[in-house]
């Protein structure tokens, strides 16, 4: 009887569990990892992918089961000890210094004795070894702040890749990347696997792990529920797989019936803290009744313009009209005043703008609407009001676990964008501000928010959405506005876009014509 081929494998999981507290994150999961491949991490959100991958990474310790590393049961106390196994973890916000150079980044934590100069002449000529081999070019003198998004990603590779990483965990890598930066990635990862480095790709985005992929797995409510050969699958199995059932990812799109102007920006300025001009000349509408996306790399401008138009930041220059209120350099307008108006906003970044995570969920479901007479008794909040509140929330939008007085911080990044989300569609606004609606949110959860965004446009409301994601973009928007380097490079009408155009405005190619 002829013997099973037996199978190298760089990472292998068995029977990990997982608990916080009442929460399961991982049930008995059985993961096995082959040398020398890119095998992607996908499921909903809240199944469990980021507690593996940080159980891999050294950041928690499993209550049961066993992590193998080249055969080889190890003990990984900390990141330090993943390190020094061999395993790099390049997150999805980049950890840099942005005042340092490539080399000073790379070198951090990792210097080879008290004498600098040394140790960055030797690390200096193994990051050209590097680049060379696997097509990780970036300037080792350049200053980590003034790259582009695409170099700074590199830039976490070479660190992981220094300090002697074999198997590299990306935790959704292109969700700040023009379509040409991620091809380059790829180019990158197939380069990194011919070389015999293992690569784990976590990512919400079925078509990329059907692009780059050599096999997937699939965990559903903390378990694992299948794995696949990628070229055995597609992305509807996958889907199904995912949400445990079938998934309906068409959006039916109407086209839109467009009323009064909503808001209208004229010459807009904006100035950071350091004085800096991050948008100039910005001028758009938007009108009842239509989606006008904002497309771009992130850091080019439009962070600063959504934080303006909500009210958190002022203008240095020009003026917008939102709903009838005139606002310019001088008289400026806060949040409050805008909710007032009809103005609801989704911030692109939850943590800082969208909740405040020691909170329970009952408490986010009201934040900026705590005033509200509806959820008060006398001078006092209604715990019982709020708390039926967001149960009715966390029904609608299939918040998971749906507990109101689990604490913000306790819930999956998806759940926590799909809870804000609700709060702010809930107020039954007239003129929408929303920023990376998606980000960090699984298959089925976009279909949600995308299908909600749209029934909003449908009832008349305007809606801005600012998204590093083309396909988000073009799936929801009537127009599209590009921005780079904190201009408006050109504006498309959604029909005529394609993400290869997009593209190469959102890095201000000069030879895109008709824009």
């Amino acid at each position: 009887m002829p013997q099973a081929p037996v199978i190298d494998l760089a990472i292998e999981l068995r029977g990990v569990h997982k608990r916080f507290g009442d929460v399961h994150a991982n049930r008995d999961v059985d993961l096995q990892i082959r040398k020398g491949s890119i095998h992607g991490i996908i499921g909903e959100n809240g199944a469990g992918k980021s507690t593996l991958m940080s159980i891999l990474y050294g950041f928690y310790k499993a209550d049961a089961g066993e992590v193998l590393i080249d055969g080889q049961v190890v003990r990984l106390a900390n990141s330090r000890a993943a390190i020094e196994a061999g395993i790099g973890m390049v997150h999805q916000h980049f950890m840099l210094v942005d005042t340092f150079s490539v080399l000073e980044n790379v070198m951090l934590g990792a210097e080879q004795g008290m004498a600098l100069a040394p140790s960055a002449a030797a690390a200096r000529e193994q990051l050209q070894h590097l680049a060379d081999n696997y097509q990780l070019n970036v300037d080792p003198d350049a200053l980590v702040g003034e790259l582009p998004v695409g170099e700074q990603q590199r830039t976490e590779i070479l660190k992981a890749l220094y300090r002697g990483a074999r198997v590299l965990i990306l935790d959704e890598p292109t969700g700040v990347l023009t379509p040409q930066e991620a091809d380059q990635l790829f180019r990158i990862l197939r380069a990194l696997r011919e070389q015999g480095v293992t690569i784990l790709l976590i990512t919400h985005k079925l078509r990329e792990v059907m692009d780059v992929t050599d096999s997937v797995s699939v965990m559903r409510l903390g378990e694992m529920v299948a794995h696949r050969e990628t070229a055995e699958t597609s992305e509807r199995e996958l889907a199904e797989l995912m949400v445990g059932g079938s998934v309906d990812l068409e959006l039916n799109k109407s086209l839109p019936n467009t009323g009064e102007v909503l808001l209208e920006v004229k010459n807009l300025g904006v100035r950071d803290a350091r004085g800096v001009q991050v948008c100039r000349q910005i001028s758009f509408n938007i009108r009842a009744g239509e989606i006008v996306g904002v497309a771009g790399v992130s850091g080019n401008g439009q962070s600063e313009l959504l934080e303006v138009l909500a009210g958190i930041e002022p203008l240095s220059a020009g003026s917008f009209n939102v709903l009838g209120q005139e606002v310019d350099s001088k008289y400026k307008i806060n949040p409050k005043t805008l909710r007032s108006l009809g103005v609801n906003h989704v911030p692109e970044d939850r943590h800082r703008l969208g909740m405040v995570k020691p909170f329970s969920a009952a408490e986010t479901s009201i934040l900026g609407y705590h005033d509200d007479p509806v959820y008060r008794r006398g001078p006092l909040i209604d715990g019982d009001k709020v708390t039926a509140h967001c149960q009715a929330l966390m029904n609608d939008f299939d918040v998971r676990p749906p507990d109101p007085s689990l604490r913000s911080a306790a819930f999956s990044g998806g759940n926590q964008q799909k809870l804000i989300i609700a709060r702010e569609i809930e107020r039954e606004p007239k003129l929408m501000l929303v920023g990376q609606p998606t980000r960090g949110v699984d298959i089925g959860a976009i279909a949600l928010i995308h299908r909600r965004l749209l029934a909003l446009r449908d009832a008349g409301v305007g809606i801005l959405l600012v998204s590093v994601e083309l396909d988000e973009i073009l799936a929801l928007s009537d127009r599209i506005l590009v921005m780079c380097g904190g201009e408006l490079v050109g504006e498309v009408p959604a029909g005529d876009a394609d993400k290869a155009q997009l593209g190469l405005m959102m890095a201000n190619a000069r030879e895109v014509e008709n824009v």
